[in-house]
């Protein structure tokens, strides 16, 4: 009698019932869910700071409400100045296809900072059927970062424009 392959999931033996344990109550240490948050906004108990750290043309469209916009790239001390150490932070992002929060997280323990990841990001928020916010300073911050955008594309072409005419290809 021929012995059947295990399959992709089988290949690697799964962790004794002891071990599964350990891993899956340590990483709620690093973890939240998204209807935890919704809960926890919804019913006024909301012990945390939640870190929308998308760009903020990405917060102007949607974000979870009550939410506060900090790029992963801009986490640094002086932005967390006004929190008191001790202040738990959930970061997200857009979902689980993107790092983003992930990366925030790992600057904020880099600062001391507690820290989870609230998982399924935006996607999950959705998923799990609530409504992002948006607002009139959200969208007047986007229309300025656009514009800002704008300015620069249009001074890097003078640029190149100049640099062009001062230095012409020969014709091919």
């Amino acid at each position: 009698m021929a012995s059947i392959a295990p399959s992709s999931v089988s290949a690697v033996p799964a962790a004794d019932s002891a071990s599964a344990l350990a891993h899956f109550q340590s990483s709620l240490r690093f973890e939240t869910d998204c209807w935890d948050v919704s809960d926890s906004l919804a019913s006024g108990n909301a012990d945390f700071v939640l870190l929308d750290v998308r760009s903020p043309a990405l917060f102007a469209r949607g974000h979870v409400p009550g939410a506060v916009n900090l790029p992963h790239g801009k986490i640094v001390a002086s932005k967390l100045a006004g929190y008191p150490p001790g202040t738990l932070f959930i970061t997200y992002c857009a979902g689980p296809h993107c790092n983003g929060a992930t990366r925030g997280a790992i600057r904020l323990a880099q600062l001391g900072r507690p820290v989870k990841v609230m998982i399924g990001g935006v996607t999950g928020w959705l998923d799990e059927g609530f409504e992002l916010a948006t607002s009139d300073a959200d969208a007047d911050a986007d229309a300025d970062a656009d514009a800002d955008a704008d300015a620069d594309a249009n001074a890097n072409a003078n640029a190149n424009a100049n640099a062009n005419a001062a230095d012409p290809q020969p014709a091919r």
